[in-house]
């Protein structure tokens, strides 16, 4: 089971993003089609529709509805299985920040990282593999141009 991070969905979704390429095809070889294969949670779900509806981001950004409906859609996959947090999602969390020194800009990847490591999910598809290395505890599948 893959855990889907908010890049790799930016990636398969925005066509001028530079890993679009790859991340299409990693979803069809190893996603589209298989149930449970993927793993998600809506933190991941939130902050991909703040970034593909950014026009300073994208020169062709989603609109919110367009956005959420794509959310609605994995949220609702056969492929995906929803990862929610448990009870040592958030001590993980916290450990994690501490131990690194991490500041307020790894927030969000660090809670979608305790959150995945703690439903046993051991593989990541990522467009930036050092959100999630330092945590040394992900096979990270690294997505580029």
């Amino acid at each position: 089971m893959i855990g889907l991070d908010t890049s790799f969905l930016v990636g398969l979704t925005i066509r001028e993003h530079p890993a679009h390429a790859a991340c299409l095809e990693l979803f069809d070889t190893s996603i589209r089609g298989i149930e449970s294969s993927a793993a998600i949670c809506a933190q991941v779900l939130g902050e991909f529709a703040h970034v593909v509806t950014d026009p300073r981001r994208f020169s062709e950004p989603l609109n919110m509805a367009e956005a959420l409906e794509i959310c609605s859609q994995w949220w609702q996959a056969a492929e995906c299985r929803i990862v929610e947090p448990t009870p040592h999602s958030f001590p993980l969390f916290v450990d994690w920040m501490q131990g690194h020194r991490l500041g307020r800009k790894r927030v969000l990847d660090t809670l979608v990282a305790a959150n995945y490591h703690s439903a046993g999910i051991k593989r990541i598809a990522t467009t930036d593999w050092r959100d999630f290395r330092i945590f040394g505890v992900f096979d990270l599948i690294h997505l580029q141009s």
